[in-house]
């Protein structure tokens, strides 16, 4: 059975948040078009990812069309909340991005996680289309929200959990 195609072009808005208390996170991806609300399950590594890579994705499309407005990074918090309802169509596995010149606008290919040995064509799909601003937002404040999260322990680099942690480097002793 083919999964569900979501098309979503172009984007009213398009953000990422996270629910739940750090360490406990969920994070989700989330767009609007006109009336159809698509919301998925996404890594914050995978945030942090596409934050990264759709840096290095614009860098390489102003050398390649210098005559490009810059983009905006700058988001205004309040704006960037999750909407109800927070129904996830689906797990995210793999993440692509795009550029249609003509219309000066960024594809975000998001593609369901599929299990071993299943037919990726058969993974449902949604394609996020967005000005080069709506998506940079998105991903400075992706960015943000993912380093709200646990504190880094200094020896180890391993997240401290308000309970305390187990340092691997201090043989085990509560840090």
């Amino acid at each position: 059975m083919a999964g569900i195609q979501y098309e979503l072009k172009p984007v009213d808005r398009i953000t990422a948040g996270a629910i739940g208390s750090p360490g406990k996170r969920v994070f989700y991806l989330q767009g609007r078009a006109g009336d159809q609300l698509v919301t998925l399950l996404i890594e914050k590594q995978q945030i942090q990812s596409l934050a990264i890579g759709l840096e290095e994705f614009l860098s390489e499309l102003q050398k390649r069309l210098p005559d490009l407005p810059e983009s905006s990074r700058d988001y205004i918090e309040g704006e960037m909340a999750l909407e109800e309802p927070i129904d996830p169509a689906f797990r995210v596995g793999h993440i692509g991005l795009g550029y249609d010149e003509e219309g000066d606008m960024l594809i975000l290919v998001a593609r369901e996680i599929q299990p071993l040995n299943e037919d990726p064509e058969q993974a449902s799909t949604t394609r996020f289309w967005c000005s080069r601003s709506q998506l940079r937002r998105m991903c400075s404040w992706g960015l943000d929200l993912s380093a709200r999260g646990r504190p880094i322990c200094g020896n180890c680099g391993e997240p401290i959990d308000p309970q305390g942690h187990f340092c691997p480097k201090k043989n085990g002793h509560k840090r």
